[in-house]
């Protein structure tokens, strides 16, 4: 089945990035939302976004129009029912995913393919409630923050995934000009697998004293070349999101290096969150594009 329509459940931060992307990809995209009010914030993002590629030269102000036509936003499952492909960008929530795709199941076509951008959670667990046929068109989508700009997205199979519906969604994260990583369904997948533990062994470092919150994000930068020190990169995807995620992966499979050390788990108590909240590592409540290192002690 040729994938031509696109159903995009959650129109927030990821949910709107997914959207867009598929609609600047040519693709007939739907998303759902609970209230009109929450898709208009998503839809504002978008139109956002769009002008900012408008702005650089990356698209025109036409192209741009054009997008935004292909894209249309409802409160109800219904008007996913005649979709290729349903890519759930939801809460985290595993009951919630739950419920929502033993929903979709019922109203959808049996060739729809259910897909989750789940970073963290099992896709065998997310597709539990739906019949068995759909168990073999259901699949992980995991795209990365922003959607628009980063390439990768991890294309997850299952042990029941039929392998042209796999071969399908590979050809489609192609055709939204990503990058597939083709991976199986383990928690945490290719990027979270390698990325959560670097981030928690900085954190241990910092609790021990090997270097400050500075030297260490520094040493990552200039020493290995990455784009961001541990700490950086921590903020700005959330520390709240970074204990979660660990949480999950150490539950799985128990081992030291998946365990949040309890500098972290103490910040998210304190809601420490990091560019979210305005104070993580650093603090960017005075001046967000010159933060300082906070006092952790």
């Amino acid at each position: 089945m040729e994938i031509k329509k696109i159903g995009v459940l959650g129109c927030g931060l990821m949910g709107s990035g997914i959207a867009q992307t598929a609609a600047t990809a040519g693709f007939e995209t739907i998303v759902c939302e609970v209230s009109d009010e929450v898709l208009g914030k998503g839809f504002a993002e978008i139109e956002k976004s769009l002008a900012k590629f408008a702005e650089k030269g990356t698209i025109t102000a036409e192209h741009g129009k054009e997008i935004r036509g292909r894209l249309r936003g409802v409160t109800t499952f219904h008007e996913l029912a005649d979709c290729n492909i349903i890519i759930e960008a939801i809460i985290e929530n595993l009951d919630v995913k739950r419920e929502t795709f033993k929903q979709l199941d019922q109203l959808c076509k049996p060739n729809t393919i259910f897909a989750s951008n789940t970073s963290s959670l099992s896709i065998t667990e997310i597709m539990t409630p739906v019949s068995a046929q759909r168990k073999g068109r259901f699949v992980g989508l995991h795209f990365f923050n922003p959607v628009p700009l980063m390439k990768l997205v991890e294309v997850v199979r299952t042990i029941l995934t039929d392998e042209e519906v796999y071969e399908e969604v590979v050809k489609f994260s192609a055709a939204l000009g990503k990058v597939p990583a083709r991976t199986s369904d383990k928690t945490g997948f290719i990027v979270n697998r390698l990325l959560v533990p670097y981030m928690l062994d900085a954190i241990r470092a910092l609790e021990e004293g090997v270097g400050s919150i500075v030297d260490i994000d520094n040493a990552m930068k200039l020493g290995c070349g990455y784009p961001m020190g541990p700490f950086t990169l921590g903020d700005f995807v959330g520390l709240d999101t970074t204990y979660y995620i660990a949480e999950i992966m150490f539950n799985e499979f128990r081992e030291k290096r998946f365990a949040p050390p309890s500098l972290l788990k103490r910040m998210v108590l304190a809601g420490l969150y990091g560019r979210k909240t305005g104070r993580g590592f650093y603090d960017y409540t005075a001046d967000p594009k010159n933060p300082t290192p906070m006092n952790l002690q």
